[in-house]
């Protein structure tokens, strides 16, 4: 009697197909995740148009504008279906447009937004395969190539207000008497032109964490690495380096901890590794801001534990019953 005759892969690949992780099905989407996180956003961008008037929405919307057609564009180039309504190219561009001065040239954020996603995302395999942070791989970009178009400080001189972490590393601590912490809290100080809303972004932060779409470990982590590293500094010298709470309130530390650090595509996965990809985090922005020609060290550092990532999700516990 002859065997019978299996068809040819018939339906069986069907059976075995097995897609790329995670299999973990919740129902979440990602337009659901992007939806949220542009939400947590908003109050950021009020604050950013109540600070520096109408031309924050310009930039915001040119970034975000140049990103979705740059996916729209990129897609169909690769022959992909075009999903640009899940807003994630729209989420990357507002994060791109939140690290510029409010008086950036139309020019340098649209270019920034193309590249966000063209060489931020497309060039690894688009959304979910990028290696670093996409917007920040535009802002280092534009930052090297224009930096005098990016400098925080001299683009926003009109304004009475002073940058921080400009003050910090031109004039040293004792140039920090002129500010007042509630005020950098609620968003009175010259940045980036969203990611120096504190309150606005952690009440985003917050929601975040409440809504469970981000976990809490590399925010934890992220603060808890700034607050330990000033604080050790601070104690060797307080005249020569400032205290740790100016550390966490200046510059970017609260957009980088709930916005840049958690991005899915670059940070580790597991309690342990995003725990220490966090410390590791806020740890280098202090050391950048001590040592560094930058004023502000969160975007560099998070790039650099971005390459990190890989070998930290080898930690993990060990199985149960094995040495």
């Amino acid at each position: 009697m002859n065997p019978p005759i299996l068809k040819a892969m018939s339906d069986v690949s069907l059976r075995l197909t097995v897609s790329p992780p995670p299999h973990w099905r919740s129902g979440r989407t990602i337009q659901g995740m992007m939806q949220a996180h542009l939400l947590a956003l908003l109050p950021a961008a009020v604050m950013a148009v109540v600070m520096y008037g109408y031309r924050a929405i310009s930039v915001i919307g040119l970034a975000g504008t140049a990103a979705v057609l740059t996916e729209v564009l990129c897609l169909r180039l690769q022959k992909r279906d075009v999903d640009v309504d899940n807003y994630s190219a729209l989420y990357a561009g507002v994060l791109f447009a939140f690290l510029l001065p409010a008086t950036a040239p139309w020019w340098l954020v649209a270019i920034g937004g193309v590249l966000t996603i063209a060489l931020g995302r497309t060039v690894f395999g688009g959304f979910g395969c990028n290696p670093v942070c996409a917007p920040l791989v535009a802002w280092a970009v534009c930052r090297f190539s224009w930096p005098a178009a990016m400098d925080i400080d001299l683009n926003l001189a009109s304004y009475v207000a002073n940058s921080p972490v400009d003050q910090l590393m031109h004039f040293g601590v004792s140039s920090l008497l002129q500010f007042d912490y509630m005020d950098l809290f609620v968003g009175r100080q010259l940045g980036g032109l969203g990611s120096s809303q504190v309150m606005a972004l952690a009440a985003g932060g917050l929601f975040l964490l409440a809504t469970r779409w981000i976990r809490l470990f590399i925010p934890v982590g992220f603060l808890l690495g700034v607050a330990g590293t000033a604080t050790a500094f601070w104690m060797i010298d307080p005249t020569a380096y400032a205290d740790p709470m100016f550390h966490l309130l200046a510059g970017s530390t609260v957009f980088g901890a709930f916005f840049l650090a958690p991005d899915v595509a670059s940070s580790p996965v597991g309690k342990i590794p995003q725990t220490v990809f966090g410390l590791i985090v806020g740890a280098m922005v202090v050391i950048i801001r001590v040592y560094g020609v930058y004023p502000d060290g969160v975007p560099f550092a998070i790039m650099v534990a971005n390459l990190l990532s890989p070998l930290l999700d080898r930690l993990r516990p060990k199985f149960f019953g094995v040495r």
